[in-house]
């Protein structure tokens, strides 16, 4: 039963998860170099891990008639019968319970995220996903949901931390814009059978997804170019620099659409991420610029 409990957590996708190591990333308190922040990080990391897991799970028992029609989702652990209904939401029940205990246990603004973040999920396996536009932003909620949960994370060794807004914004925007590339893959890759699989496809078509994609790319760009030049920005780090960063992601998001629209991937985010390696550099690149203009500039180790 371990193996498929496992399984059905999607380890492959707790990828999404890293978001929440963005608060080391862009705090100002020194924190990145605390061996005790980091303790934090990780182990909010592993909560939602859990808690995304649990979500995971919660699908494959609601969706499992549709999943055993799916040709890669009939190979889920309840779909393909090697795991039962009932073992499913024990092991539901089981993961919930304890993830939500350990995050009380962190902070109030870490529990309220994580509460809020299943919460937001049920709503979204129930309801929300056959509502169109709303399903995605729900997912993109998501994805601000834990990067503030990362900031909760170290609320118990900096009770001052918080994120920017125009973080917050960019954060959103970026996450909708990856939902949508996943839908838009969905319909290329199962055209008219894409509605069986997912019925809120019926909603969208290639040329809806490709307008708004170019929206939300555009907006993802300007928020984080204008959260990199906000003057609250400038003077939480000290350092105007973070500037130099705003082409490493223009160069990520135009490196996606590349692999949208001329190599038809993006049905999967994560794997997409784990695949291509110019975009793996760039977003090595990219954390490394952002940790030496915030952490090292100030200090005098690093100037220009």
């Amino acid at each position: 039963m371990i193996a498929p409990v496992f399984f059905s957590l999607r380890p492959k996708q707790w990828i999404k998860n890293l978001i929440l190591f963005a608060a080391l990333m862009f705090s100002e308190k020194g924190l990145l170099f605390e061996p005790g922040a980091w303790l934090y990080a990780f182990a909010g990391f592993l909560i939602f891990c859990g808690l995304s897991g649990s979500v995971y799970l919660l699908n494959d028992i609601a969706d499992v008639e549709k999943d055993r029609l799916h040709p890669q989702k009939s190979k889920r652990p309840i779909a393909a019968g090697e795991l039962s209904l009932t073992e499913g939401k024990a092991a539901l029940i089981i993961i919930l319970l304890v993830c939500l205990a350990a995050a009380y246990h962190i902070s109030q603004l870490f529990f309220s995220m994580a509460l809020a973040y299943f919460m937001l999920n049920l709503a979204y396996s129930f309801k929300l996903k056959n509502m169109v536009i709303l399903d995605v932003m729900c997912i993109a909620t998501g994805f601000v949901l834990r990067a503030t949960a990362g900031v909760g994370a170290l609320k118990a060794l900096e009770p001052t931390i918080y994120i920017s807004h125009w973080l917050v914004l960019s954060t959103m925007m970026l996450a909708m814009f990856l939902g949508l590339a996943k839908r838009r893959q969905e319909i290329a890759t199962y055209q008219d059978e894409a509605v069986r699989h997912r019925r809120i496809l019926a909603h969208y078509s290639l040329s809806f997804i490709d307008q708004m994609t170019s929206i939300l790319a555009a907006m993802a760009i300007v928020t984080y170019s204008f959260y990199t030049v906000s003057p609250d920005t400038i003077a939480k780090f000290g350092s105007d620099k973070l500037v130099y960063t705003v082409p490493m992601v223009l160069y990520g998001i135009l490196r996606y659409l590349y692999l949208i629209h001329i190599q038809d991937q993006g049905e999967n985010p994560s794997e997409v991420i784990m695949r291509d390696r110019p975009l793996q550099i760039n977003m090595v690149v990219w954390a490394v610029a952002v940790v030496i203009i915030i952490h090292f500039s100030k200090s005098g180790w690093f100037n220009f």
